[in-house]
């Protein structure tokens, strides 16, 4: 069992959902787009290119012929009788997003740190609910200069921008 979340302190958690998933193959910028369920606000959470992949397969109901990492932990949840309940993201740090797989084990509480794109990653397939701290969003907010008004599309946006293309030479082949 892990410690309470916010050490006891009361919280308010924010539904929130996938508005758009950003992966540049040839750079190393890759970001999801969390946006506010009843609202207008939205942040970008920095990832890394596997695990844009794998939220990218996921959302898309890719089945692989053999279990990834996040398939893996999907199945070991199950078979250990415990469900994944939601996906908190409930600090930011320096600039780092934390988040915890919150589990229902018999009726327990079981909280478990994961990295936002981790916990992405194994609940979209699910539609597992995702909460933010209201204090996250209000930091992600500031911190990025980010408007509170936007263009949201509620149809969820996979945007594959690719560097401009190199030719063989320019690749390193012959």
């Amino acid at each position: 069992m892990s410690d309470p979340p916010n050490g006891g302190r009361p919280s308010m958690l924010v539904p929130v959902t996938i508005s758009r998933l950003l992966i540049r193959e040839m750079a190393d910028s890759q970001f999801v787009t969390l946006q506010e369920v009843d609202g207008v606000r939205s942040f970008p959470i920095a990832i890394g290119l596997t695990e844009a992949f794998a939220i990218e397969r996921r959302m898309g109901g890719d089945v692989p012929p053999r279990p990834q990492t996040h398939d893996l932990l999907a199945s070991v949840i199950a078979t250990l009788g415990a469900t994944l309940q939601r996906i908190e993201i409930h600090e930011l740090d320096s600039g780092t997003f934390h988040a915890r797989l919150v589990l229902d084990h018999q009726g327990d509480v079981v909280l478990i740190d994961s990295r936002p794109s981790d916990a992405l990653a194994l609940g979209v397939a699910e539609g597992t609910p995702v909460m933010v701290e209201e204090k996250v969003i209000e930091m992600a907010s500031e911190s990025s200069n980010l408007s509170t008004e936007g263009d949201y599309d509620p149809d969820i946006q996979v945007d594959q921008s690719f560097d401009e293309e190199l030719d063989d030479d320019e690749a390193g082949f012959e």
